[in-house]
Order: C-alpha cells, then structure tokens, then sequence
C-alpha cells in the first residue's frame, strides 16, 4: 500500500478560504468605490452647482451606505481569515469613505495577502 501523495499545487484550507475572503473584499472594494464616486458627483452637482437634483437621487447615498457595510464585511471576512493588526483594519475599513482611496487600498491589501499567502 502506497502512502497518499500531497499535491503542492493544491491550497491548503487556510488559502482557500484566504483566496475566497479576498475575492470578496475586492467586489466589494470596487463597487463601493464606485458608488462613492457617483455619490461625490452628485454631492458636487446638488452643493456646489445647485443643480436640481431628481428624486431618484436621493437613493445614491443610501445605495453607497448598503455597499459601504458590505464593504466593511468584506474588510472583517479577510481581516479575521489573514489576522491582521486592528491598525491595518481601521485603514482599510476607512478606504471607503474617501473617494478614489479604495481603488488604492484593495490593489495595496491584495498584494500584500497574495505575497504573505503564496495565492
């Protein structure tokens, strides 16, 4: 009876789950990006232009708002899964609240969990 090979190129459960925490986080690093760079257009057009603003409008916050929680999952899913310092969380957490910052963070945080996991 052979003893069972392991296969090296397999991930261990630990990046498994890694690699899918972070999948995750970069949608959601991305999609509230975006929102929040609409909400800024608009916040622009309503204050500064005083353009008249449709109702419909009004949703672009609350959509960045459910998209920024998702966003703050995501950053706990992966946070907890590659135990990162509370330091890292706080700033990658708030990568979402300042325009053009989470496109920054998710390329930073990405290489630093490929590199740190082998992914």
């Amino acid at each position: 009876m052979t003893a069972p090979t392991i296969d090296s190129n397999r991930p261990n459960g630990r990046q498994a789950r890694i690699r899918t925490a972070l999948r995750i986080f970069v949608v959601a690093a991305w999609v509230t990006g975006i929102w929040l760079l609409i909400l800024t257009g608009r916040m622009i057009l309503d204050y500064i232009f005083h353009v008249e603003m449709p109702s419909w409008a009004n949703l672009i916050g609350q959509l960045h708002g459910l998209f920024y929680m998702c966003y703050l999952m995501a950053t706990m899913n992966l946070g907890i899964k590659a135990r990162w310092e509370p330091i890292r969380w706080l700033t990658t957490a708030l990568a979402g609240t300042i325009p053009f910052f989470s496109f920054w963070m998710e390329q930073k945080r990405r290489r630093e969990v490929t590199t740190a996991f082998n992914l």
